[in-house]
């Protein structure tokens, strides 16, 4: 994340040569706009900001989803009826905090900006375009990090059976192969990036 933060701020940095002077607006050269320097400088703030809201996001959703899978097993006992009342409501409590934790730091990020910019509109929406692009490269990272981390413990999972417990692969005494488990595991996947994606979508399209 760091790495990318540093990138983003060397190539738009590098536009104007990393010129610190305020120069005529592309758009109307009657009026100044802000240096490059700066654009660059508040683009990489605002894409740490969209990747930390991003990351955050996705753990919150985890432990909100974790929290309803379990109420909503128990809940099950009682009646299909009470389980889907359970898991709707959590699901609607998890999708408005995401959006509401995105949108929150999405406004608090505008409002700070056009201190500096002022009726510079163009620059500032320059600089924020970082946040949708810092969430979005956090919920790609999530989804290709989820596939290597569930094949990784399918691997395991294999050689285990096979070393300890002389177990042939993929055989329905090793609960940890079984096609439920690699279902489950292959949701929750992507479930954790689908939370980032709730970030990255709406940031991006702001």
């Amino acid at each position: 994340m760091v790495a990318f933060a540093i990138l983003i701020f060397l190539f738009l940095g590098s536009v104007e040569g990393f010129s610190s002077k305020s120069q005529p607006c592309t758009y109307d050269k009657s009026k100044i706009c802000k240096p490059a320097l700066a654009t660059a400088a508040f683009s990489t703030i605002s894409f740490l900001l969209g990747a930390i809201t991003s990351v955050v996001s996705g753990f919150l959703g985890m432990k909100i989803a974790t929290y309803a899978n379990a109420r909503t097993t128990l809940e099950a006992r009682k009646g299909v009826g009470k389980a889907f009342i359970t898991a709707f409501r959590s699901g609607a409590v998890m999708g408005f905090l995401l959006a509401a934790n995105g949108l929150l730091v999405l406004y608090i990020a505008i409002n700070l900006f056009k201190l500096y910019y002022g009726d510079d509109w163009s620059g500032l929406f320059e600089a924020i375009t970082g946040y949708g692009l810092g969430g979005s490269s956090m919920a790609l990272f999530g989804r290709v990090g989820g596939g290597i981390y569930t094949k990784a413990a399918d691997v395991g999972a294999d050689l285990v059976g096979k070393v300890e417990r002389n177990i042939p692969e993929d055989d329905p005494r090793n609960p940890a192969v079984s096609s439920v488990l690699r279902f489950w595991k292959s949701k929750l996947r992507f479930f954790h990036s689908d939370c980032h994606r709730v970030v990255s979508l709406f940031s991006g399209d702001c």
